[in-house]
């Protein structure tokens, strides 16, 4: 089921001859946003960008963003291999807010430019569409260059059985659902709420009916 909200300011220098779609999508962990970003991804001319998985790749061995990440958190973090210890790190910053904002200010400025040569990749490819997943899509400004912002959510019970399901602890699920925080600001300023609560072929169905009512929204902006 999805809900109208108030729409985001396009950040865009796109040439008028092509301008693919850009649909940001965030939402809480459990709750589907990257099952939804597949099921847009296997449309003709779509083009996925997954946000966490560019944060991994910008502090992979010989990147820059990796010695500034040694550098503020200490060589504990560095494999024997030279690679991030996400999963030691990963547990420092859950349980330190001021930790986790240090991180995102080292890795947001880095992945935001892979974004944009994406998205300029797929202009120059003429697609129809570009999905941006990403957690932080709104507090990271990842949502000033969409054309829509999508939040996925499901109900409380829903969303610890799917992590449950996952192979994560009960205690640790709560713990993880926690620690993310509230979604309320975000919701104000989403263009559409989408509740993946119901099955996978009610939510999919509900996806692709939205995903089309978007497109023509835009086409016919376009042609204002």
């Amino acid at each position: 089921m999805t809900d109208t909200r108030k729409s985001v300011t396009r950040e865009s220098d796109d040439p008028p001859s092509h301008r693919p779609f850009i649909l940001g999508l965030t939402g809480p962990i459990g709750c589907g946003k990257s099952t939804v970003a597949g099921w847009l991804g296997e449309r003709p001319g779509v083009v996925v960008i997954d946000a966490d998985r560019v944060a991994r790749d910008v502090v992979e061995p010989g990147e820059p963003a990796l010695e500034t990440v040694i550098a503020r958190f200490g060589e504990a973090y560095r494999r024997p291999d030279g690679g991030l210890d996400r999963a030691a790190l990963g547990r420092l910053v859950f349980d330190d807010p001021a930790a986790l904002r240090d991180l995102e200010v080292i890795v947001h400025p880095a992945v935001r430019p892979r974004i944009l040569a994406t998205v300029a990749e797929a202009r120059q490819d003429r697609a129809e569409a570009v999905v941006i997943e990403a957690i932080k899509l709104v507090e990271g400004g990842l949502s000033a260059m969409c054309d829509e912002t999508w939040l996925v959510t499901c109900g409380p019970d829903v969303q610890r059985d799917r992590l449950v399901g996952r192979g994560t602890a009960p205690a640790d699920a709560a713990a993880r659902i926690a620690a993310q925080g509230s979604f309320d600001a975000v919701r104000q300023v989403v263009d559409r709420v989408v509740d993946s609560s119901g099955s996978a072929e009610a939510t999919r169905s509900s996806v692709e009916a939205a995903f089309e009512e978007a497109l023509t929204a835009a086409a016919e902006r376009a042609e204002r």
